[in-house]
């Protein structure tokens, strides 16, 4: 790198020259390292509608690909509803939830679980819709952070729980419906 100051031109290798914290305006500390931001993001939905209680929701499910749709770095895993982390990191996880409810005074319950062991699932986030009327919509999104320490151990999944068998997750395969989305934030 070059600099030009009162005419003189001088070079300065910056690799070995400059050493130790940046300053950082506004009377900042400093930093000593940068981050590129978010650097995972991926969704996946269902592609068709779904009656019934599932736990968890392991059908009907696709990563999104539709035209203008896009993910950034690598994508999640699933197998047979449950999701696997490309990295370790701390992600935030959301459900979308669309329903039809079939009849009057029907809910649906909504969680996301997570494990850390592969084996054993915690609820970390939980949701209701209900309808008053026959043939109603809804939704609802919830959503929770997971720290992925080992991306063989800590998986989360979706579950759906209808107080109506004949209730339905409303899913399409061109547009979101019912959404499953990561984001990772940063490392652990």
């Amino acid at each position: 790198m070059a600099l030009t100051r009162l005419g003189l031109n001088q070079s300065i290798n910056l690799a070995s020259n400059v050493t130790g914290t940046l300053a950082t305006g506004n009377g900042g500390t400093g930093g000593t390292s940068f981050t590129a931001g978010i650097t995972m993001y991926d969704q996946w939905r269902l592609d068709d509608d779904l009656a019934g209680d599932h736990t968890p929701i392991a059908s009907n499910l696709e990563r999104v690909d539709t035209a203008t749709q896009s993910f950034i770095g690598s994508a999640m895993t699933q197998s047979s509803g449950i999701f696997t982390f490309p990295s370790t990191g701390i992600y935030l996880v959301k459900f979308l939830c669309v329903q039809n409810a079939n009849s009057a005074e029907d809910y649906a319950a909504f969680a996301i679980l997570s494990t850390t062991n592969n084996a054993s699932y915690t609820t970390i986030a939980q949701g209701y819709e209900g309808a008053t009327t026959g043939f109603a919509f809804g939704s609802a999104t919830i959503e929770s952070t997971v720290d992925v320490t080992d991306t063989s151990n800590v998986k989360v999944r979706f579950d759906v729980t209808q107080a109506n068998t004949s209730n339905r997750l409303k899913g399409q395969s061109t547009k979101n419906r019912t959404t499953f989305t990561f984001i990772r934030l940063g490392d652990t």
